[in-house]
């Protein structure tokens, strides 16, 4: 087959040869390169290279936008490190393309375009020394809304219960430490200290109102503060807690005299003394214990002796606690008061009726006091009063200290009984006696074969001792010993007429002691 015919001339102007590559210039290519770094494409335009030079303004635009506003945290890492590799590629792109760029890409000596491109290094630079002036006043403003932010938590918990409010306190605290700490030349570091002002004033309200025991926990806590925070930030609120807690160790601990305070180490008081030995509320710490006592000892004598000589007791176990030298000076005092008050207390129980409280402690008292001269008379009032507790006929009036003068009647008490028995009597004279067991006796099954059958056995020589005792009305009560123990009491009353003798027998029936 014959070819074909030639193709036919092509339609149009013919497009233009590109331009040839100059020759190598190495001060061009690094012009070239230095423009680049500005991040603005000037070593793209420097080449003519247009759209390059647009990308890398775009790319610039980009950064500044995620950069701004500034923003405590700064860049985000992929941002900086995505624009710090475009620059580097840029610029080593700008330099190989102008190292053999055509003559009629360029129309500014290379040497005129490094010049400029080291001045011109300065944008980068700069907008990154103004950025971080940017980012530090974010910060600043940060710490600020922190501190800001805490000083309300305090305001929140100023006027709520301290035991409450402890976890608040202790969180702001904990954040204004970490200002002082990890930003100490910041705006808002310089601030803490007055804050810290504000916060010792919330915590140390109840002692600007007064309430000195409700102060002490929280002056005890604000005293703990410089172990939390550096003691330079504190200034003088260092030591300021001292005085109060100290003022309030004192008016509380004072007024909680006669109470019991349960901690075994004198309660304030105590802490007072072991933590401010030298201070002058210390030095105020006797006196005021002594004019407890002395208050106290007063109302003995008056309504409420009962409740002075508790007082009196609580004081004396608080003035025993303190450190020494305070309860050397003290004890005598406490112990004379206390003394006086159980007597007085048994007295005022006993004139009250309340006889099962009043042989309790007027036995007591005559028990522990043995030296005391009204000894005598408390185991006197002491006997009357567990009479009257089943007889309180018996309890009417408190016994005659005295014995009447004049004749005395015999009376002869005899046990018919397995078991020790306790007499017990009250009337113009007041006492006790103790007779033995018979070995020969037994129980009766009930009160009539006792009443006719009772100290009436011949042969049987029953133990016996004989009272000899004034004229008058007499209450008696029998009580059984040994192991009758478990029967009950038996009280009985009569009168010893002048000019008579008398017997009682005592005997144990079922469930019970009898007498005849």
């Amino acid at each position: 087959m014959p070819p074909g015919p030639p193709p036919g001339p092509a339609y149009g102007p013919p497009a233009p040869a590109a331009p040839p590559p100059g020759p190598a210039e190495p001060a061009r290519a690094v012009a070239a390169g230095l423009l680049n770094l500005s991040g603005l494409g000037l070593g793209y335009l420097f080449l003519r290279r247009w759209v390059l030079a647009a990308l890398c303004v775009a790319a610039t635009v980009v950064l500044i936008v995620v950069a701004l506003p500034a923003d405590p945290d700064g860049v985000p890492g992929w941002a900086v490190l995505g624009y710090l590799a475009l620059l580097l590629v840029a610029a080593l792109d700008g330099a190989r393309r102008g190292l053999r760029a055509p003559a009629t890409a360029v129309t500014v000596k290379p040497v005129v375009a490094v010049v400029a491109a080291l001045a011109l290094l300065v944008v980068p630079v700069g907008g990154a020394v103004g950025y971080d002036r940017l980012r530090d006043d974010a910060v600043e403003e940060m710490l600020l809304d922190r501190l800001a932010a805490t000083d309300d938590l305090v305001k929140k918990a100023d006027g709520q219960d301290f035991a409450q409010a402890r976890p608040t306190y202790r969180k702001a605290l904990a954040r204004y430490r970490a200002l002082t700490e990890d930003h100490p030349d910041s705006k808002a570091a310089h601030r803490v200290h007055d804050s810290l002002d504000a916060y010792y004033k919330a915590v140390a309200a109840p002692y600007r109102e007064d309430d000195h025991c409700a102060a002490v926990a929280p002056l005890e806590y604000l005293r703990d503060v410089p172990r939390s925070i550096d003691p330079d930030v504190l200034g003088t609120l260092r030591t300021w807690p001292d005085k109060p807690l100290a003022e309030s160790l004192l008016t509380c601990g004072t007024g909680r005299l006669g109470t019991a305070q349960g901690d075994g180490e004198g309660g304030e008081l105590g802490r007072l003394l072991r933590t401010f030995p030298k201070s002058a509320q210390a030095a105020k710490v006797e006196p005021a214990v002594r004019a407890a006592v002395d208050a106290r000892a007063a109302d003995l004598k008056g309504a409420e002796p009962c409740r002075a000589t508790d007082e009196l007791r609580s004081i004396g176990d608080t003035a025993k606690a303190l450190p020494d030298p305070a309860p050397g000076h003290l004890r005598d005092d406490v112990a004379g008061a206390v003394e006086n008050g159980a007597y007085a207390c048994g007295m005022d129980q006993f004139d009250d009726k309340k006889f099962a409280e009043a042989r309790k402690t007027l036995a007591d008292f005559a028990s522990t006091y043995k030296s005391d001269s009204r000894r005598a008379r408390a185991r006197q009032v002491a006997i009357a009063a567990e009479i009257a507790e089943q007889r309180p006929a018996a309890g009417a009036h408190l016994p005659p200290k005295g014995s009447p003068g004049g004749s005395r009647m015999r009376l002869v008490i005899s046990n018919d009984g397995p078991d020790p028995v306790e007499v017990l009597y009250t009337g113009p004279v007041t006492g006790r006696i103790t007779i033995g067991g018979c070995a020969s006796c037994r129980t009766y099954g009930s009160e009539a074969a006792g009443r006719s059958k009772a100290c009436q056995a011949s042969g049987t020589s029953y133990p016996k001792k004989t009272l000899r005792l004034p004229a008058g009305t007499y209450h008696f009560l029998h009580k059984p010993g040994g192991s009758a123990a478990t029967a009950r009491s038996r009280a009985a009353g009569g009168s010893i007429q002048p000019g008579y003798s008398y017997t009682q027998c005592s005997y144990v029936v079922s469930g019970g002691l009898g007498t005849l």
